[in-house]
């Protein structure tokens, strides 16, 4: 085929043509995204205050106040979040890679995973709601940890799965062969082979569940005064985030636009840290 035929021509027209549509889309996205952080980022620098970290939401109608309730209860919830989901999560993609290859019930796990990393998060907190909430008679940090675990669980189990999968199958023969048990060889070869990849879900799950706010909204609720007890209503950035931005007082809207941009900041620190300080650990 020569330049000049016909042919050549036009698959070199269809080439520009799809490589130009290509780039339109990804500049008009990216033009989109730099829009809502320059946004975010003017308004909340400059509704960022010490008090903020020091003062606790204020009531209706009434000046300064802060967001350290808020930030308090969010820490904790996700904290509990974390000491739930890591291990459930690591041990399920651990059952999964190891044991359940064949399995029925490994199959059924995956499924139900799918299923569960698909459901729009506001429809894992009523289902928290029904049986964590309305069972109880109050709404409680403890649901909304619970909440959130569901949201955790499946991209830990999932992340972990697939990075086992990537650790050559020549490091769990030559352990079978020394005639270590399938638990060890699970335990201190192939996690510890996939530990960078492991940890790279995990906090890719931190950063997903740091911004959730319908599920929080059915079990968790919110808080205007400070509280550490997980048994009753807990103020947390997502929701105070949700109520202060359409309200009608400019202070309480100040303290959305701090509050976004804290999250914001954290999930981007989370991904920083999982995309460069274990990127090159992770198992080939």
């Amino acid at each position: 085929m020569t330049p000049s035929s016909p042919l050549y021509r036009r698959r070199r027209l269809t080439n520009w043509i799809g490589l130009g549509l290509s780039m339109t889309a990804m500049a008009l996205g990216l033009a989109v995204l730099f829009w809502i952080l320059y946004v975010l980022f003017a308004n909340g620098f400059a509704a960022l205050e010490w008090s903020m970290f020091t003062h606790d939401t204020p009531a209706p109608g009434s000046e300064g106040g802060g967001l350290r309730n808020a930030i308090v209860g969010s820490l904790m919830i996700v904290g509990l979040t974390v000491l739930v989901s890591t291990p459930i999560g690591i041990l399920a993609g651990v059952y999964l890679c190891e044991y359940g290859d064949e399995s029925r019930t490994a199959a059924l796990t995956r499924f139900v995973t799918d299923l569960m990393l698909s459901a729009p998060s506001i429809v894992l907190g009523l289902f928290v709601y029904a049986i964590a909430v309305a069972t109880v008679g109050r709404f409680s940090g403890y649901a909304g940890s619970l909440a959130l675990s569901l949201i955790a669980i499946p991209v830990v189990m999932r992340t972990t799965e697939n990075m086992l999968r990537l650790v050559p199958g020549s490091l769990r023969e030559a352990a079978f062969a020394l005639g270590a048990p399938r638990w060890k060889v699970a335990s201190m070869v192939t996690l510890r082979a996939a530990r960078s990849g492991v940890m790279t879900g995990l906090l890719l799950a931190i950063a997903r569940i740091s911004g959730e706010t319908a599920p929080l909204l059915f079990t968790a609720l919110n808080n205007q005064f400070f509280s550490t007890r997980m048994d009753s209503p807990m103020a947390n950035l997502p929701v105070v985030i949700f109520q202060f931005a359409m309200s009608p007082y400019d202070n309480w809207v100040r303290l959305a636009w701090a509050g976004a941009l804290l999250i914001t900041l954290t999930v981007l620190g989370l991904n920083i840290v999982a995309r460069v300080f274990f990127r090159d650990r992770s198992p080939r």
